[in-house]
C-alpha cells in the first residue's frame, strides 16, 4: 500500500469521454448556458435592487437565491469548460479541495434558502395579518445568515475529514469537477466514515428540509382553497408556483443523486444529474421566476420604462 501512495499535488478530471468535435460543440453550448445563468440571475438581482416595490422579505430571499445560483455555477462550470478545451490539463490538489468546499457550501445554502422561502410563503398565505410581525427584517437577516453559516460549517466538516486522507498514485477523477464522492474513490484508506458523513449530511439537508417544504405547501394549498375570491386564489397560486417549480427541480435531482436508490450505471447517471444540477438549475431558476411571477415581470417593465398599458 505504501508503494501505491504519494503526496498528490494535482488531479486530472476525466469529464465526459467524447470525441474532439463533440467536446467543442459542448464547450460552445455550455458557455452559452453559463452566460445565460449569470445574466438571468444578474437581472433578478438588478430588478430587486432597482425597484422599491420588490424590497420585501420574499424578494430579499430571492436575491440571495440568485447570488447562490451564480456562485453555484461558478464553482463548477469554468473548470468543466477548461476540461472540454484541454482534457489532459490537471487541477491542483488545493484547487480541487477548494472546488469541493465551494460546491458543498453553495449546495447546502441553497437547500436551506428554499426552506426559508417556503416558510415565508406559508406565513404570507396562512397568517397574512401577522406576516409583518413574524417575518420581520431582523428575522429575515437571521434566517439568511443561518443558511450561509450552516452551509460553510457543514462543508468544513467534510473538508476536515477529506484532507488528511492518503491518495493513491491514480490521480484521475472520473467526473467533470471535484465531486466529493469521486475524490474519495481515489483515497488509499478506509473512507466509510467520510461516506457515512456525506449520506448523513445529504439526509439532514435534503430529506428533512424537503419534508418541511412539503408540509408547508400542504398548509398553503389548504389555505388557498379556502379563499372565497378567485382572483385571490390565482394570485396566491402564481406567487407559490414559481418557488414550487424551483424546489422540485433542485430537491428532485439532489435526492436522486445522494439519497435515492441506484439503478443501471449509477456513476454515469450521477454525473449527468450533477451536470443538470450545477448548470441547468441555476439557469432555469431566473427564467421560472420571470415567466411565472407577475410582480417580477411588472418590475422589469417599470425598470425598462414600458408603459402601463402593456401590462397584462
Amino acid at each position: 500500500m505504501g508503494d501505491n501512495m504519494t503526496s498528490v499535488t494535482e488531479f486530472i478530471l476525466l469529464g465526459f469521454p467524447l470525441n474532439t468535435r463533440t467536446q467543442m460543440l459542448l464547450f460552445g453550448l455550455f458557455s452559452l448556458f453559463y452566460v445565460l445563468t449569470l445574466l438571468g440571475n444578474g437581472v433578478i438581482l438588478g430588478l430587486i435592487s432597482l425597484d422599491s416595490r420588490l424590497h420585501t422579505p420574499m424578494y430579499f430571499f430571492l436575491s440571495h437565491l440568485a447570488i447562490v445560483d451564480m456562485a453555484y455555477a461558478c464553482s463548477t462550470v469554468p473548470q468543466m469548460l477548461v476540461n472540454l478545451l484541454s482534457p489532459a490539463k490537471p487541477i491542483s490538489f488545493a484547487g480541487c479541495i477548494t472546488q469541493t468546499f465551494l460546491f458543498l457550501t453553495f449546495a447546502v445554502t441553497e437547500c436551506l434558502l428554499l426552506v426559508v422561502m417556503s416558510y415565508d410563503r406559508y406565513v404570507a398565505i396562512c397568517h397574512p395579518l401577522r406576516y409583518s410581525v413574524i417575518v420581520s427584517w431582523r428575522v429575515c437577516i437571521t434566517l439568511v445568515v443561518t443558511s450561509w453559516t450552516t452551509g460553510v460549517l457543514l462543508s468544513l466538516v467534510h473538508l476536515v475529514l477529506l484532507i488528511p486522507l492518503p491518495f493513491c498514485m491514480t490521480q484521475k477523477i472520473d467526473h467533470f469537477f471535484c465531486e466529493i464522492m469521486a475524490v474519495l474513490k481515489l483515497a488509499c484508506a478506509d473512507t466509510h466514515i467520510n461516506e457515512l458523513m456525506v449520506l448523513a449530511g445529504a439526509v439532514s439537508v435534503l430529506v428533512g428540509p424537503f419534508s418541511s417544504v412539503i408540509i408547508s405547501y400542504v398548509c398553503i394549498f389548504r389555505a388557498i382553497l379556502r379563499l372565497q375570491s378567485g382572483e385571490g386564489q390565482s394570485k396566491a397560486f402564481s406567487t407559490c408556483s414559481s418557488h414550487l417549480c424551483v424546489v422540485g427541480l433542485f430537491y428532485g435531482t439532489a435526492i436522486i443523486m445522494y439519497v435515492g436508490p441506484r439503478y443501471g450505471n449509477p456513476k454515469e447517471q450521477k454525473k449527468y444529474l450533477l451536470l443538470f444540477h450545477s448548470l441547468f438549475n441555476p439557469m432555469l431558476n431566473p427564467l421560472i421566476y420571470t415567466l411565472k411571477n407577475s410582480e417580477v415581470k411588472n418590475a422589469m417593465k417599470r425598470v425598462l420604462g414600458i408603459k402601463s398599458f402593456m401590462k397584462r
